[in-house]
């Protein structure tokens, strides 16, 4: 399988076990298995990137094995063969998706002139509060 960041898996690495699906199906519903689950080996695969492996880890940690195996489970359609492709389909998405770079966390300053804001409008309020007490009998 060809991926956009320059690096192939090869099908040898993934695996594919063959279910039956639930949902419909017809007469044929309990006879065909054609729900299908991709394996794919993470952590013996060499070709991928140890970022991108690890970002992949970050991005689809609930369908990773301890073993370090990602599964994938599709049963979107009737027909065996566009399942298969489908599998594919996503685990090529999730592969692409950590390829991607995040962008740096920029951290961002408050403004001088809000917290400037923010003291004025404490020091009016408790101004007011002030002119609220009872006054203090000096006599």
């Amino acid at each position: 399988m060809q991926i956009p960041t320059n690096c192939t898996i090869p099908n040898d690495e993934i695996t594919y076990e063959f279910m039956r699906s639930n949902g419909p199906g017809g007469q044929n519903v309990n006879k065909v298995e054609s729900a299908v689950r991709l394996k794919f080996d993470l952590k013996s695969n060499s070709t991928l990137p140890e970022d991108v492996k690890t970002r992949l880890f970050n991005i689809a940690a609930n369908r990773i094995t301890k073993a370090g195996v990602l599964t994938i489970v599709s049963r979107r359609s009737r027909r065996q063969d566009k399942n298969r492709k489908d599998a594919l389909k996503r685990l090529k998405e999730l592969i692409e998706q950590a390829s991607r770079k995040p962008k740096p966390f920029k951290k961002t300053a408050v403004p001088l002139r809000s917290k400037l804001d923010r003291l004025n409008s404490k020091k009016r309020r408790s101004q007011q509060k002030q002119l609220r007490r009872f006054p203090l009998d000096s006599e």
